[in-house]
C-alpha cells in the first residue's frame, strides 16, 4: 500500500471526506406535549409555573395504571392528555450512541462524533478538553432529537466508578483509579451535557441533556471466575468508601448537578443498591441535596429478588426499590409485578407518586412540555451539528492529547519525515471501530485506521496483521512477519487487546497480552533493521515488562481506544507533528496481580496477610508503570515558587486523639469545620513549569501529597491538583492550585469520617518536594 501526500494535506483531505460524506436533511419533529391545538389548558402545560407545580399537576391527572406503566424506561404515551411515549434508556459515553433504545440513525443522520474511550480521554488530565467533548456530545444529542430521531434525551453517563481493579472489563469506561480524577471528569461531562458553564452554577433548571452518574456505587466487577455482578456481594469497609468510592458521586451530585444517578447491580455490605435507603435518600438526596430521577441497572430489580434472593417476593422487592428511592426501572419486572405490590398494600402511592414527580420533572426540565421544540432554548441545533468540522477535530484532539509515551530509547520517535518505508504489523495495525472505539460505541462519522493515518508520511506503507485470529494471537504469523520487517526502513507493531479480551460482562484473569503477541514482537524487533516502535490499544493495563527492558523495542506508546479518528492521532506523534503529553490514569501491575481475588474490595494494603493494597494511593507491590507516567519529545522541569502558608493553624472545633502504635495523633473532624472555615483557610501553591527542549507541548502538571510519616490506613501519597499547560520551547509558566484542607488535605478514619490530622506534610510534583505542616 503506497501512500504519498504531505501530512498537511492528509488531514486536510480526511476531515474534507468526512464532512462531504455526511450530508444531514431535516426530518420529521417527535410528537411532543402541549401543543397549542389540543392540550394547553392543562396546569402541566404553564411554563409560567415552577416545575415541580407543573409535574405534580401532571401525575394528579394519572389513573394508577397509566403511573404504573411510567415508571420503566419504555415509558409509554398517554393519549388521553396529549402526553407522547418516552425512552429513558440513551447511552453517550464518548459519543451520542445506539447502544440504547432511545437513538436511532435510521433517518437522516446517520452517525455521531465517536471521541476516544475515556480511559485515553482521563490520560490528558485536562478538565477543560472534557468538558468541551460533553459540551459536543450534548449537541449532537439535542441535534439528533431535533431531527426526530431520538425518544428520550436522558444518557445514562458518565461511569465515575473507581478503576480498582485492572481486570475489570469495564474499566475502560472510566476516568481511572484515582477518585479526584474521577470526580472531576464526572463534573466536567455533566455540565457539558446539560448544557452548563464549565465553571458551573449557570444552568437553572432547564437542560440541554439529561447526564445521569453510574454505577452507584461500588461497583467493579463484572464478571470474574464464575462470581458475577449480580450476585456479587461487594464487602467494603466504610473507610474506603469514604476516600474512594463515594468521592465521585458526591461531587458528580454537588458540583456536577446531575440530573440523573443509576444505582448498581451489586450488594454492598449485604444490601442491593437499589434497595438502599440510605445510600439512595439519606446520603444521594438528603446529605448531597440530589434534586433528579433515579434509575436501575438494566433488570437490577428483578435479581433482588430472582438472583440475590434478598427479596422474599417479586412484589417485596419492588416495594424495597421505591422506598429505598428508586424511580424507574430499567426492565419490565414492575411492569408484571408492580399492581400486585399495590393490592398487597406494600407499595404505597405516595411513593409512586414521589417517582413520578421526579420523573415529569426531568422530562419538563427537557423542554418536552413546553410545546413545539422548535421554538425553545435549544431547537436551533440542526443536523449540520452532528459529525460537524469543529467536533471531528476535537475528536483528534482528544486521541494526541491522551496517547501516553512509555519508552523512547536512544530517541527513536518522532520517526523522520523523510519518507520512509513503513511496515505496520500486528493484529490491531488495521483495527476495525469494535477494536479503535471500545464499548459502547456509536456509529462513527468515518473511521480513520492508522493506516489511513500514516498516509502522507511514509513512501510505502506495507500491512500485515502478525496473526490470524486478531487479538487472541493463537495463531501468530511470525515468519511471514519477520519478512515483512527484514523489507523496510522502520516498523511499528500495533498490539493489545480489544472487547473479546475486556467488555461488560466479561473481566480479565491474565494481564499480559494475549496469545503469542509477545512471541511476535521479540521475533519482529528482534529482524527489523532498527529498533521497533510499539503501540498497545487496551483499555486495562497489560504487563509489557519484556518489551520494556528490550533494547530492540525502542518507543512504546499506550493509545487506549483511540476513537474514530485516532489512526490519525497516533501517526501524527509518531512522526512529530504533535508531540505526546499524556500520562497514565492507571497503575500498570505485574502479571502475579492475578494472585489476588478480585472480589477483595479492600483498598489499603495488609502486610500481614500478603495483601498488596490497590491503586498508587495504596498499592506496595512492584509496577511496570507508575500512575501519571509519561515521556514527552522534550524535558520539564518544575519549581514550588510560592505557598500561602507554609504551617497551616486549625483552632476551629474540638482537637480529637487517637492511639497509633503508641503514639498520639490529633485531629479534626472535617464535619465539624464548617464550608465558610474549610474555604477560609485554603492553601495557595504556585509552582513554575519549563519546557527545556525544542519542541512545543501540552504537559499535564500533577500535585501529589503525601505525609512525612506515612501512617497506618493512609494513602502512600494522594493526587490533590492537576492541570495541562502549553509551552513552547524553552518557555516557562506559572500554574497555581488552590488546596482545600477539608478536601485536599484530610483523610478517612476507620468510621468513615473525614479528618485532618496534626503532622508534616510534603507537597510533591515531579522530582521537587515542598513541606507543608499542619497544627491542630
Amino acid at each position: 500500500m503506497a501512500l504519498s501526500e504531505s501530512p498537511i494535506t492528509t488531514i486536510t483531505l480526511i476531515i474534507s471526506f468526512l464532512l462531504l460524506t455526511l450530508h444531514h436533511a431535516e426530518s420529521t419533529q417527535p410528537p411532543y406535549s402541549c401543543d397549542s391545538s389540543s392540550n394547553s389548558p392543562y396546569p402541566f402545560c404553564n411554563t409560567k409555573l415552577p416545575i415541580s407545580k407543573r409535574a405534580q399537576d401532571l401525575v394528579s391527572r394519572l389513573t394508577l395504571d397509566e403511573k404504573l406503566a411510567q415508571l420503566i424506561n419504555t415509558a409509554p404515551a398517554i393519549p388521553r392528555l396529549g402526553i407522547p411515549s418516552y425512552q429513558w434508556w440513551s447511552e453517550a459515553l464518548h459519543g451520542v450512541a445506539d447502544v440504547g433504545f432511545g437513538i436511532r440513525f435510521n433517518g437522516s443522520i446517520k452517525s455521531a462524533t465517536s471521541f476516544p474511550q475515556v480511559i485515553l480521554t482521563a490520560a490528558s488530565f485536562d478538565q477543560n478538553l472534557w468538558y468541551q467533548i460533553s459540551k459536543a456530545i450534548g449537541t449532537e444529542a439535542r441535534g439528533v432529537y431535533n431531527a426526530g430521531q431520538a425518544t428520550g434525551m436522558t444518557f445514562w453517563a458518565p461511569n465515575i466508578n473507581i478503576f480498582r481493579d485492572p481486570r475489570w472489563g469495564r474499566g475502560q469506561e472510566t476516568a481511572g483509579e484515582d477518585p479526584l480524577m474521577n470526580a472531576k471528569y464526572g463534573v466536567a461531562y455533566v455540565r457539558g451535557l446539560q448544557g452548563d458553564s464549565f465553571e458551573g452554577g449557570k444552568l437553572g433548571e432547564r437542560l440541554q441533556a439529561s447526564a445521569c452518574c453510574k454505577h452507584f456505587t461500588a461497583y467493579d466487577l463484572d464478571h470474574w471466575k464464575g462470581i458475577d455482578r449480580f450476585v456479587f456481594d461487594a464487602h467494603v469497609s466504610l473507610q474506603d468508601l469514604a476516600d474512594t468510592y463515594q468521592p465521585p458521586f458526591h461531587s458528580c451530585i454537588e458540583q456536577g448537578r446531575a440530573s440523573g444517578i443509576m444505582c448498581a447491580y451489586n450488594r454492598v455490605n449485604g444490601v442491593p443498591n437499589c434497595a438502599d435507603f440510605n445510600l439512595l435518600t439519606n446520603i444521594a438526596r438528603k446529605q448531597w441535596k440530589f434534586d433528579g430521577y433515579i434509575t436501575s441497572d438494566c433488570e437490577a430489580v428483578a435479581i433482588i429478588h430472582d438472583e440475590q434472593g434478598y427479596a422474599k417476593t417479586a412484589e417485596d422487592a419492588i416495594a424495597d426499590v421505591f422506598r429505598a428511592g428508586m424511580d424507574v426501572e430499567c426492565g419490565n419486572y414492575i411492569s408484571k409485578h408492580a399492581k400486585s405490590a399495590v393490592l398487597q398494600k406494600k407499595l404505597a402511592i405516595s411513593q409512586i407518586d414521589r417517582a413520578l414527580q421526579n420523573l415529569f420533572s426531568i422530562r419538563m426540565r427537557l423542554g418536552l412540555f413546553d410545546g413545539n421544540p422548535r421554538k425553545l432554548q435549544y431547537g436551533t441545533i440542526g443536523p449540520n451539528e452532528v459529525c460537524s468540522k469543529e467536533h471531528l477535530l476535537l475528536a483528534l484532539e482528544a486521541a494526541r492529547e491522551g496517547i501516553v509515551l512509555l519508552k523512547n530509547s536512544n530517541s527513536l520517535l518522532p520517526l523522520p519525515k523523510t519518507k520512509p518505508s513503513v511496515a505496520i504489523i500486528g493484529p490491531n495495525a488495521n483495527a476495525s471501530s469494535l477494536v479503535v472505539l471500545g464499548n459502547y460505541h456509536g456509529r462513527p462519522c468515518k473511521l480513520v485506521t492508522l493506516l489511513q493515518g500514516f498516509g502522507g508520511y511514509a513512501k510505502d506503507t506495507t500491512y500485515h496483521p502478525g496473526c490470524d485470529d486478531g487479538p487472541q494471537c493463537e495463531s501468530a504469523r511470525i515468519e511471514e512477519a519477520v519478512e515483512v520487517a527484514k523489507k523496510v526502513d522502520y516498523v511499528v507493531m500495533v498490539m493489545g487487546l480489544d472487547q473479546s479480551q475486556e467488555r461488560e460482562s466479561h473481566d480479565r484473569e491474565y494481564l499480559g497480552l494475549p496469545g503469542n503477541q509477545e512471541e511476535l514482537i521479540t521475533s519482529v524487533a528482534k529482524a527489523s533493521k532498527r529498533p521497533v516502535v510499539l503501540v498497545i490499544l487496551c483499555g486495562g493495563p497489560v504487563d509489557i515488562t519484556s518489551a520494556k527492558f528490550d533494547d530492540r523495542v525502542g518507543g512504546i506508546l499506550w493509545a487506549g481506544y483511540p476513537g474514530e479518528l485516532g489512526g490519525l492521532a497516533l501517526a501524527q506523534v509518531i512522526f512529530g507533528d504533535h508531540n505526546p503529553g499524556g500520562r497514565l490514569p492507571i497503575t500498570w501491575y505485574p502479571k502475579d496481580f492475578i494472585r489476588v481475588p478480585m472480589t477483595d474490595m479492600r483498598m489499603r494494603a495488609n502486610p500481614a496477610q500478603g495483601y498488596p493494597g490497590r491503586t498508587y494511593r495504596f498499592y506496595t507491590g512492584p509496577k511496570v508503570y507508575e500512575f501519571g507516567y509519561g515521556l514527552s519529545y522534550t524535558n520539564y522541569s518544575y519549581k514550588f515558587l510560592s505557598l500561602s502558608h507554609n504551617t497551616l493553624h486549625i483552632n476551629h472545633s474540638s482537637t480529637h486523639l487517637m492511639a497509633e502504635n503508641s503514639e498520639t495523633i490529633r485531629y479534626k473532624l472535617v464535619s465539624e469545620l464548617g464550608q465558610e472555615t474549610c474555604q477560609t483557610m485554603s492553601v495557595s501553591v504556585t509552582l513554575g513549569v519549563t519546557n527545556h527542549g525544542n519542541m512545543p507541548g501540552k504537559h499535564p502538571v500533577l500535585l501529589f501529597l503525601k505525609q512525612g510519616k506515612v501512617r497506618n490506613g493512609n494513602p502512600v501519597k494522594q493526587l490533590v491538583g492537576f492541570q495541562s499547560v502549553k509551552l513552547n520551547a524553552g518557555e516557562t509558566a506559572q500554574v497555581g492550585f488552590e488546596l482545600s484542607p477539608c478536601e485536599h488535605l484530610s483523610t478517612a478514619n476507620e468510621a468513615g469520617s473525614m479528618v485532618i490530622e496534626d503532622g508534616s506534610y510534603l507537597l510533591l510534583v515531579g522530582d521537587q518536594e515542598y513541606p507543608l505542616k499542619i497544627t491542630v
